[in-house]
């Protein structure tokens, strides 16, 4: 108990978005859309690039800015993390769209491609690995991979968000934090006050002791000493 309040810190300690799988997808999928834009939409007079583009810049930075929030406010972190996820859902129904538009296939389980990009999205998340695909692979395949990339990082920032959810049930937010830290610290200056009186106690305890057996030397001190009686006889 006396040690509660050390236990207890009003700051989170938050994952480092830059280690987080969905994160770096995320990434990944906003270089890969950047550079998709510029190879299969016009440069001009199509919104779609800028809705496609914000809405893959949306998906990282609200990671980011959701982690960093995350130290004072776990509620603020889950919102924010939604919204990355939100951005992504976005963006993948503009990419199956542009599909749909452009007469081209989406990739399922029956596509003879669909099994090895799979497994590819799901081992790589840099986008160092996808650099030198984006500049060779054909719009359909490239729009798949995207698609791949979007749902896989949803599936991660789900499981991720049910995480901060039982956390925030457990730990609640920053002002149950701040009054536990509080409550915690003000116990253990309590502990430590009665310790101290305790201690007072029993020191006066001790000084009283001490005091009755100076007196009791004293006595002894000032007591008239007895002559010894000479026996007859004696020289």
């Amino acid at each position: 108990m006396a040690n509660q309040s050390t236990k207890i810190k009003v700051l989170r300690e938050t994952a480092n978005w830059r280690n987080l799988y969905f994160y770096q997808k995320a990434d990944t999928l906003f270089q890969l859309t950047v550079v998709f834009c510029k190879r299969f939409l016009p440069r001009y007079g199509d919104r779609t690039v800028d809705q496609m583009v914000q809405s893959a810049r949306s998906g990282k930075q609200n990671i980011v800015e959701g982690c960093e929030d995350g130290k004072t406010s776990t509620e603020m972190e889950i919102k924010l993390i939604n919204v990355a996820r939100s951005s992504i859902h976005e963006l993948r129904e503009d990419y199956e769209d542009y599909l749909h538009t452009h007469h081209l296939v989406q990739w399922n389980n029956n596509h003879p491609r669909y099994d090895k990009m799979l497994a590819f999205c799901r081992k790589h998340n840099s986008y160092n690995y996808y650099a030198s695909l984006s500049s060779s692979l054909s719009d359909e395949a490239m729009a798949n991979m995207a698609i791949t990339l979007c749902r896989l990082a949803d599936k991660m920032i789900t499981t991720y968000l049910k995480q901060l959810e039982q956390r925030f049930i457990t730990e609640g937010g920053i002002k149950e934090r701040m009054h536990a830290a509080r409550t915690g610290y003000r116990q253990q200056q309590k502990q430590q006050m009665q310790s101290m009186l305790h201690e007072i106690a029993q020191l006066r305890q001790t000084l009283l002791e001490k005091e009755s057996e100076i007196q009791r030397l004293k006595a002894q001190l000032h007591a008239p000493q007895r002559t010894p009686i000479q026996k007859r006889g004696a020289i």
